[in-house]
């Protein structure tokens, strides 16, 4: 099977590191990592250059994978990202990532669904996002040995199926 094109949201500040090793499992293609200098760039160039360069970013995804860590659900980019997906016929779904040991910070506490802040509907019908919390005790291979088919899942779920 073709690896999935993805788009990751997350809040860098606070993730990066952990978003680094869900890139790095090579289950997925994810859209390329943003060097902080570039994404500095283009926020000093205003709200719509930010969403420029997201709607950019998310064209030809088949799926938005918000990584969740501590206070991702504030982020105001990742809400823009979340809303995006679901009115473009995406596949949306979260994976906690709080259990994924950041070299610099360890663990941390688990967030709130981002996906709480939203009401998603398809056929007039409520359709609430898949979100996973990996297994503590090995948050790494939980995500690894899952995220192909979790995305798959959000993507028929999203398509109706």
């Amino acid at each position: 099977m073709t690896k999935r094109q993805v788009f990751y949201s997350f809040h860098f500040d606070n993730d990066v590191m952990r978003v680094q090793q869900v890139r790095q499992m090579g289950v997925i293609e994810g859209n390329a990592a943003v060097a902080p200098n570039t994404w500095e760039e283009v926020k000093r160039k205003g709200k719509s250059s930010i969403e420029d360069w997201i709607d950019e970013n998310m064209k030809y995804r088949s799926c938005v994978v918000v990584l969740i860590g501590t206070k991702t659900h504030e982020r105001e980019w990742v809400k823009y990202e979340i809303a995006k997906a679901w009115k473009d016929g995406k596949g949306l779904l979260g994976v906690h990532i709080h259990n994924l040991n950041c070299p610099n910070n360890g663990t941390c506490s688990k967030g709130t669904n981002p996906f709480d802040q939203f009401t998603f509907t398809l056929d007039g019908k409520i359709v609430v996002p898949p979100v996973y919390n990996p297994k503590a005790s090995d948050a790494y291979g939980d995500i690894k040995e899952n995220l192909a088919d979790w995305i798959e899942e959000a993507i028929a779920l999203r398509n109706g199926k």
